[in-house]
């Protein structure tokens, strides 16, 4: 069993991949296989509501979110972390949940019960809009997201600052159990 992480940070030294890795870690702890895949780097398009995917299951945009996709597939649980511009997730982190949403549910609907949730990061303020904003996804999926001791959203701004926010830390490390925990129990 496996849950593929997904990383919207566009920092080689960041706050949101620093947390995805925490998280990573109590899900192996947990005994299942983890995943980090970056966004860093990527040149994520929006989708054009072509629905092509509806005849090939795969999104006819190649910018190498279908490598993506096909990893997710292969996965039980799926968690994507965002750093917080502006009040929300980063555009290209919403492209590519807006693909990803839209060829599962244009072809076999392998987002169904998946397991997982959003993780925010911001220096000051966001991360609630941010989490929401990111949650629909999940929910118009058919996902199942377990809670933790608070939201997932951490405060961080400067490289490694994210590791002083020990309340953040511990509710991310909290959800990462609980994912394994619930895959374990699904699967």
């Amino acid at each position: 069993m496996k849950v593929l992480l997904l990383c919207g940070s566009p920092r080689k030294e960041s706050n949101t991949m620093t947390a995805l890795e925490r998280c990573a870690e109590k899900i192996r702890e947990e005994g299942l296989e983890t995943e980090i895949i970056s966004l860093r780097g990527m040149d994520i398009k929006s989708c054009r509501a072509c629905l092509t995917c509806a005849k090939t299951g795969e999104c006819a945009i190649d910018d190498g979110l279908n490598t993506i996709i096909q990893k997710i597939k292969e996965s039980e649980g799926f968690i994507v972390g965002s750093p917080v511009y502006f009040g929300t997730a980063r555009g290209d982190v919403m492209s590519a949940l807006q693909r990803i949403g839209m060829v599962s549910r244009a072809s076999d609907r392998f987002l169904k019960w998946k397991v997982g949730g959003p993780i925010a990061v911001a220096r000051r303020g966001g991360q609630t809009a941010t989490i929401q904003e990111m949650l629909m996804f999940y929910l118009i999926n058919d996902m199942i997201v377990p809670g933790s001791t608070y939201w997932n959203i951490l405060f961080a701004w400067a490289a490694g600052e994210v590791e002083d926010d020990k309340e953040g830390i511990e509710t991310v490390e909290h959800f990462g159990e609980n994912v394994a925990k619930l895959i374990k129990k699904i699967y």
